[in-house]
């Protein structure tokens, strides 16, 4: 059944019905209006200039497509080394048999928008005040404006005794990696056999689909009822956070699923390392007393451990002092944009959005495909002369996976309020749906592939 929408878009292929057709049929029919899928030709625009796009993730091609589309002619480069495009949100259920592995990637080169220039290359430096930006093999290349959308940097090392090579290891285990996700499938299955303790934890900084670590371990949590095995399996969350979930509407509903199915909920606990001979998880628990914050290290036992690294803007956003200096977002370097406009505070010629950008909402590719046309739109006012007007009010959507079959579709915005797409309006989506879980996993991977990264959102 996941497979049901790529065939029907190749067999319309091959019946000469093109992929705009597809998407408007779809939309027609009301199943891509949740997802919000239609070809963006509003407008069209005759600015000139040189815009390098840094990073080839789901912000990065979207905007090459969208500025490639609304370009009367577009001079366009793309920076990124990759081989492979992930569709990353797919790595959980890579973690719990729900997708294979080749289910959640394509080629790099065949997601590429004809028309840019692609220097398969990585970024060794950016000066914002020269307009260049450095690479590692192709010297130094000029813009005229600027996309940075790099994603982000994961710190596996500030795990101690943790390196993403190891992952595995001491059955230590994070979906933050493909490989790592394939060997959580195959741990899960053994921990559903052997039981045993199972630690599930979260990180203290920004990090990409903050859901994924309470997905995995709801997922765990069915998967041993499914064998009948749960009886033999202890589950604990830790969060380095004050609560599970800070989004009102939703969090009632998640706390009850937690209590529901006997998992306690540890909060304010950083992970600090894993001693993976000893299978032993290194915590620190973080409390305020009076004006005072007091730090109480402990350790915990385990048979299976999920953890989330730490992650950061990349290096190089540091050293060009693109990140934040002051506040919540300055100790990761994330992006100094505007949280409305994405463009940056300090060099009008650079907008950033994704993973990277410095903003005050999840990090995830629902939120990416809501933040393309704004910063593409606000991109060519910049190039026009014109001051960028468009707005991004913070939407993000995380679908928390809660069993084999239903999610917890979470919308929401910078108030952290409801924003519920149609026509998941029309039901009740305080509570976990099935018709979430179909959009989940059948819809929004085609979705993404066919429709987002070739400039739909």
């Amino acid at each position: 059944m996941s497979h049901e929408l790529e065939d029907l878009l190749k067999t319309f292929e091959k019946k000469g019905i093109n992929r705009r057709h597809f998407f408007k049929l779809m939309a027609a029919a009301g199943l891509v209006t949740a997802v919000g899928i239609y070809k963006a030709k509003e407008f069209s625009s005759n600015a000139k200039g040189k815009i390098v796009i840094i990073g080839g993730g789901a912000a990065g091609i979207s905007m090459a497509a969208r500025l490639n589309d609304w370009l009367d002619e577009p001079d366009i480069t793309l920076i990124d080394p990759s081989d492979r495009h992930f569709y990353q949100p797919g790595f959980t259920l890579i973690a719990s048999g729900v997708y294979q592995p080749d289910e959640v990637w394509r080629k790099q080169e065949d997601c590429m928008p004809s028309g840019i220039k692609w220097i398969k290359d990585s970024v060794a430096a950016i000066d914002p005040n020269k307009n260049q930006v450095a690479t590692k093999n192709n010297g130094k290349i000029a813009y005229d404006f600027l996309v940075l959308t790099p994603g982000l940097q994961t710190n596996w090392e500030k795990v101690e005794g943790i390196t993403q090579a190891t992952l595995g290891e001491g059955n230590a285990h994070s979906i933050y990696d493909f490989e790592g996700a394939q060997k959580t499938w195959k741990a899960l299955q053994e921990f559903s056999k052997t039981g045993g303790k199972a630690i599930y934890t979260d990180t203290y900084t920004k990090h990409k689909c903050g859901g994924a670590p309470k997905k995995i371990c709801l997922l765990t949590d069915d998967y041993t009822r499914k064998q009948e095995t749960r009886d033999k399996a202890d589950l604990h969350y830790y969060t380095a956070s004050k609560e599970l979930y800070d989004i009102p509407f939703f969090t009632p509903r998640l706390l009850k699923i937690y209590e529901e199915r006997n998992i306690p909920i540890n909060l304010n606990v950083r992970v600090k390392g894993v001693d993976t001979a000893a299978k032993q998880v290194h915590f620190e628990k973080i409390e305020t007393v009076g004006e005072q914050k007091v730090y109480t290290p402990f350790i915990e036992d385990y048979d299976f451990l999920h953890f989330t690294p730490p992650m950061s803007a990349p290096d190089f956003v540091r050293e060009a002092g693109l990140g934040w200096t002051e506040g919540k977002l300055a100790a990761d370097a994330w992006v100094m944009v505007d949280k409305e406009t994405l463009v940056h505070k300090t060099y009008p010629n650079i907008v950033s959005l994704g993973d990277v950008a410095g903003i005050p909402t999840s990090k995830t590719s629902a939120a990416v495909r809501k933040q393309v046309p704004i910063a593409a739109k606000n991109l060519i006012s910049l190039m026009e002369g014109k001051e960028p007007e468009e707005k991004y009010d913070g939407y993000a959507a995380c679908p928390i996976v809660t069993d084999y079959g239903h999610v917890l579709l979470c919308e929401f915005n910078y108030k952290k309020e409801p924003e519920i797409s149609f026509p998941f309006n029309l039901i009740d989506t305080s509570k976990e749906q099935r018709a979430a879980w179909w959009l989940k996993v059948h819809i929004l991977k085609p979705m993404y592939f066919y429709g987002m990264l070739n400039g739909f959102a």
